[in-house]
């Protein structure tokens, strides 16, 4: 393979063979292919494009690269979700433990913060002595006895999209709506699911902010997995505005412990209840979606689902007494401080991408892989989009490692939460706004 001619025949337009899409991949996994010509190929399937079958190449040879989870003969179901990512996206830390409360099986593996987004790695890890890097033998016994395990891409899984995602991050192009299917599912593949359930975020603050570009990934992602023999459902959600209060790693793990415990802010459970819907529906076919709707809602009341998230954390190195406490030290960071607003009106945006950049800000995001996060930082936003607020009433409060940071991020804050007049409309996208499936797409009410 000449890595040189296939760059420019992909840059001229023309599409590769699965052959030498196999060939990209072994060279990517074994570091054979310089970073340059990868971050060259990338950016020429950027602005080209990658047909259908290419699509599929690519992720069976990603997926090819690397070993996967295997599930017992004779084993239940196993289930997973996926979301595209968004500032406040904290689901996967309650659909976990609670679809596995209920007898489903979760091998959940997940990312670190990409772009202006958060991660759920970061999230798990803010808890003391969570470890999010299980072998796939670790992960696989873990599955068999407490039926969920929340591990990271290990050097096992695709190691060839471990590669070109973070050049991907890189060289800017992550929103490829193939790169973005093709990383996904070859990582999903090698879960040995038999169902998925994916978050396609749409609005200003997704990755793919208009819908009819989330559509066309929630299509191209199904496809995937038909091919694979994995049914998946996508469920399109909001990412106009940050999703529930906290925004930040342990304030929003602080967050998911509250609404496991049946708390917690209504637009989280909105969301997490329509994708754990689907994921229960995927495991049972027979059960209808009220059915599913009263199942949850019992692991939640009886104390089910935080049970199961504590044996997660004790199974995987953390402090279980820790997410018990009543103010937990772990996720209070040194400086808090509120921002009030200045005068009288109603909450007309809260744009997240801004707030993303904020939390990176106050450290906790990176701007380069070697950058190490401060898990106690973030952003408790005190009022919603739609909110009428009195002047001087609290609009968030801020969590800083020093006061400098703290006066900063006071500052980007206030600018944030955008203020109309009172009697204004603020905009919305509903949370839950379509479903898509192998068999079309519905408009939800």
């Amino acid at each position: 393979m000449i890595l040189r001619d296939l760059i420019e025949r992909k840059r001229d337009g023309g599409r590769l063979a699965p052959a030498e899409w196999r060939e990209i991949a072994i060279a990517a996994a074994d570091g054979t292919a310089p970073d340059y010509q990868l971050a060259s190929l990338l950016m020429a399937i950027f602005w080209r494009g990658l047909d259908a079958a290419e699509t599929s190449a690519l992720t069976s040879a990603m997926l090819a690269t690397g070993s996967t989870l295997r599930r017992p003969a004779g084993a239940g179901p196993w289930i997973d979700k996926h979301s595209t990512g968004g500032v406040g996206d904290k689901t996967s830390l309650i659909l976990a433990p609670l679809l596995a409360a209920v007898g489903v099986s979760v091998p959940m593996m997940s990312g670190r913060g990409l772009g202006h987004t958060g991660g759920t790695l970061d999230k798990l890890e803010s808890i003391p002595g969570f470890r999010t890097d299980l072998t796939l033998a670790q992960a696989e016994a873990q599955l068999k006895a407490i039926g969920c395990a929340l591990i990271g891409q290990t050097a096992e899984i695709a190691p060839a999209d471990r590669r070109l995602y973070a050049l991907r991050d890189a060289t800017a192009t992550v929103e490829c709506i193939q790169l973005i299917a093709a990383s996904i599912m070859s990582k999903k593949l090698a879960e040995g699911l038999t169902g998925l359930v994916l978050d396609v975020k749409t609005g200003s603050g997704a990755f793919l902010p208009e819908l009819e570009r989330g559509l066309e990934l929630a299509h191209t992602m199904i496809a995937l997995g038909a091919a694979a023999g994995v049914p998946v459902v996508t469920l399109i959600t909001a990412m106009d505005r940050p999703l529930g209060n906290a925004c930040g790693n342990a304030l929003e793990v602080v967050e998911c412990l509250d609404t496991l415990g049946g708390g917690g802010p209504p637009d989280v459970w909105t969301v997490t209840e329509g994708l754990a819907i689907e994921m229960l529906q995927l495991a049972r076919p027979t059960m209808s979606a009220a059915a599913a709707r009263t199942t949850l809602r019992a692991a939640i009341d009886s104390g089910a689902a935080l049970e199961k998230f504590r044996q997660i954390v004790a199974a995987q190195g953390g402090d279980v007494s820790a997410i018990d406490a009543p103010t937990p030290e772990w996720a209070r960071a040194p400086e808090i401080g509120d921002v009030v607003a200045d005068r009288s009106g109603v909450v007309l945006a809260i744009p997240p991408r801004p707030v993303g950049h904020a939390i990176i800000a106050l450290g906790g995001g990176r701007t380069t892989k070697e950058d190490r996060v401060d898990p106690r930082v973030g952003i408790v936003f005190k009022v919603r989009v739609g909110d009428a607020v009195r002047s001087g009433q609290p609009l968030a409060t801020i969590h800083a490692a020093n006061p400098s940071a703290l006066a900063e991020a006071q500052a980007r804050v206030r600018g944030i939460v955008q203020l109309g007049e009172v009697g204004e409309e603020a905009a919305m996208l509903p949370w839950v706004s379509h479903r898509v499936t192998s068999a079309g797409t519905e408009v939800l009410p």
